[in-house]
C-alpha cells in the first residue's frame, strides 16, 4: 500500500513538472517565429507559387496539342438542290442528300504561337514577379523580426517591474517586522502598524496587476512567434544589455527592403503597360491537324465497308495572322491607365524614401535621449537606495518618521521603474535604428 501511494505521488509530481519552461534568447525567439509564424510561412508560399506562375506563362510559348473525337447521328439528312446539267440532265433540278446517318471523327490538333508580343512580355513580367515575391518574403521576415523583438523587450520590462515589486515587498515586510516589534514593546503606535499593513496590501494588489501584465505580454509575444499559448517561457537576465550604436553612419535608404519592393512593383507595372501595348502588334500562329473520319448508315465504330461504313483520313496545316486595326481607342485608354499607375508608384517611392530617412533621424534622436535618461535614472536609483538605507536606520533610531520611510521606499520603486522604462525606450529605439539601416536580420546572429 505504501509503495502504491508513493507511486501515485511521484506520478502526479512528474505530471506537474511535465510542462517545462522554455528559456528564450532574442535570437531563439526570432528563429522560432521565422519557422512557425503564419506571416513568414505565407510569404515563402508566395515565392514558391511564383515559380508556377512562370511555368504558366512559359506554357503559352510552347506547342498546344490536344486530341478530339466525336460521334454524330443525323436522323434527318439535309438535302441540297443542284443543277442537273452537271449530271447529264440539263434543264432539270436535282435534290440530293449529302452525308450519312452516322459520322465519327477522331484526330489530333496542334497550335503553336510564332509571334505574340504579349507572350514575350509575359515571360519577362513573370520572372520579375518571382523577384517581387522574394523581396516581399524578405520584408515579411523583417516585419516578423521587428514585432518579435519589440514584444520580447516589453515582456522583459514587465518581468523587471515584477522584480522591483518583489524587492519592495520584501523590504516593506522587514519594516513591518520592525514596527510590529516596536508596537509589541509599546514603542510604536497602532496607526503606524496599520499604515504599513495597508502598504503591504497595496503592494500585493500592484504585484497581481503586474503579474497579469506579464502574462498578457507573454501571450502577445507567443502569438507573434507562432508559439502555442500554453508554452511556459523565460527570458534570460542578460537580454537587456545597453550597448553603443553607430549613429554617425547615414544609411542608404534605396537599399531598404520597403524601397526595393516598390521599385520592383514599378517594374511590374512597366511590364503591365508593355503587355497592353502588345495589343497593337499583329499575332501569328501555326495550326495543324490530323483526323480520321468514318461514315455510314450504321454506327461507324467497328464498322467495315461490307457494312456500308467507310473510313478515310484528312489533315490540314495553316497559318493564322491577326492584325489589329481599330479598337475604338480602348487600347490607348488602357495604356494611359497603366502609365498613371506607374507615376503613382513613383510618387510612393519619393514618399517612402522621406519616411525611411525620418525613421532613422527619429531613432537616432531617441537613442541619444534614452542614453542620457538611462544614465540619469541609474544614478537616481542608486541615490534613492542610499536614501532608503539611511532613512531606515534613522527610523529605527527614532530620528525619522514612518512617513519619511514610506516616501523613501516609494522613491526607490519609482526610480527603479523609471530606469527600466528608460532601458525599454532605448531598446525599442535601437530596433528602429537597426531597421532604418536595413540590418534587422543581424538580430538573428546576436
Amino acid at each position: 500500500m505504501k509503495k502504491t501511494i508513493l507511486l501515485i505521488i511521484l506520478t502526479f509530481a512528474l505530471g506537474a513538472n511535465a510542462q517545462e519552461v522554455k528559456t528564450l534568447t532574442l535570437r531563439e525567439a526570432i528563429n522560432y517565429a521565422l519557422e512557425n509564424k503564419a506571416d513568414a510561412k505565407k510569404a515563402k508560399l508566395k515565392v514558391e507559387n511564383s515559380e508556377y506562375q512562370i511555368q504558366e506563362v512559359r506554357s503559352r510559348a510552347l506547342p498546344q496539342i490536344s486530341a478530339n473525337g466525336n460521334l454524330t447521328y443525323n436522323p434527318v439528312i439535309q438535302t441540297t438542290v443542284i443543277d442537273g446539267a452537271g449530271f447529264g440532265q440539263p434543264g432539270t433540278t436535282i435534290q440530293a442528300a449529302f452525308g450519312q446517318k452516322w459520322v465519327s471523327t477522331a484526330g489530333v490538333s496542334l497550335t503553336q504561337a510564332i509571334f505574340d508580343q504579349t507572350v514575350f512580355t509575359g515571360l519577362k513580367a513573370a520572372k520579375s514577379t518571382r523577384e517581387f515575391y522574394q523581396i516581399n518574403n524578405q520584408l515579411s521576415e523583417e516585419q516578423v523580426i521587428e514585432r518579435v523583438a519589440n514584444n520580447y523587450y516589453q515582456v522583459y520590462v514587465q518581468r523587471q517591474k515584477l522584480t522591483v515589486i518583489d524587492s519592495t515587498y520584501k523590504n516593506t515586510n522587514k519594516v513591518k517586522d520592525i514596527i510590529k516589534g516596536q508596537f509589541d514593546n509599546g514603542l510604536a503606535k497602532k496607526i503606524d502598524l496599520d499604515r504599513i499593513l495597508v502598504k503591504i496590501s497595496n503592494i500585493n494588489t500592484q504585484r497581481q496587476q503586474v503579474l497579469n501584465a506579464v502574462q498578457i505580454q507573454e501571450n502577445a509575444l507567443k502569438f507573434y512567434m507562432g508559439m502555442p499559448i500554453e508554452t511556459q517561457i523565460e527570458i534570460p537576465q542578460t537580454a537587456f544589455e545597453v550597448g553603443p550604436q553607430a549613429l554617425s553612419e547615414i544609411p542608404n535608404t534605396t537599399n531598404r527592403t520597403e524601397y526595393l519592393l516598390l521599385k520592383k512593383q514599378e517594374q511590374l507595372l512597366f511590364y503591365q503597360k508593355k503587355a497592353v501595348e502588345a495589343s497593337y502588334y499583329p499575332t501569328l500562329s501555326l495550326n495543324a491537324g490530323y483526323n480520321y473520319i468514318g461514315q455510314g448508315p450504321k454506327m461507324p465504330i467497328g464498322g467495315k465497308p461490307a457494312d456500308g461504313v467507310y473510313w478515310s483520313d484528312f489533315s490540314s496545316i495553316g497559318l493564322n495572322l491577326k492584325v489589329p486595326i481599330f479598337t475604338g481607342f480602348g487600347t490607348r485608354a488602357k495604356v494611359r491607365q497603366a502609365d498613371i499607375e506607374i507615376r503613382t508608384v513613383q510618387e510612393d517611392l519619393v514618399d517612402t524614401k522621406l519616411a525611411l530617412d525620418l525613421a532613422f533621424a527619429n531613432a537616432k534622436t531617441q537613442i541619444d535621449n534614452s542614453l542620457t535618461t538611462i544614465n540619469n535614472q541609474k544614478e537616481n536609483a542608486q541615490l534613492a537606495k542610499e536614501v532608503l538605507d539611511n532613512t531606515r536606520n534613522n527610523y529605527v533610531q527614532g530620528l525619522a518618521s514612518l512617513t519619511d520611510l514610506l516616501d523613501a521606499e516609494n522613491a526607490l520603486t519609482e526610480a527603479q521603474n523609471n530606469y527600466t522604462s528608460a532601458v525599454l525606450e532605448y531598446k525599442l529605439a535601437e530596433i528602429q535604428l537597426i531597421k532604418s539601416k536595413g540590418e534587422l536580420k543581424t538580430l538573428i546572429n546576436n
